[in-house]
């Protein structure tokens, strides 16, 4: 009986951790996106700065760490990279490391729920 209830709170535990994942895809026409995406050269010029987890179970939800996923539909949303700062819909910076990121503009933290 303790090994079956064991065995759903790891079943369950996953299945959370997996649904809040900030999981994106980079599509190649700006109509398949659910958002347009600018990389600003500098911090203080973004909405969200973003570090690039290595792997999907690390990634955060909505915090601004994200997992670049293979395939769209393993994603939680697409994105297209504009070339252009007056074409997006969000501003982000790539950061170096995990605690860096987050979000500087907090009016915009519904684009990616």
């Amino acid at each position: 009986m303790v090994k079956s209830i064991f065995i759903l709170f790891i079943i369950l535990f996953f299945e959370i951790a997996e649904a809040s994942a900030q999981k994106v895809f980079s599509v190649n026409y700006e109509n398949q996106a659910d958002l347009k995406v600018y990389v600003v050269q500098y911090e203080n010029q973004a909405d969200l700065l973003v570090y690039k987890e290595k792997y999907e179970n690390q990634a955060g939800k909505n915090n601004g760490r994200w997992f670049f996923t293979q395939y769209q539909n393993q994603a939680d949303k697409t994105i297209f990279f504009v070339d252009y700062e007056n074409q997006a819909d969000l501003k982000i910076y790539f950061v170096k490391y995990e605690n860096q990121a987050g979000w500087k503009n907090k009016s915009k933290i519904q684009l990616m729920y």
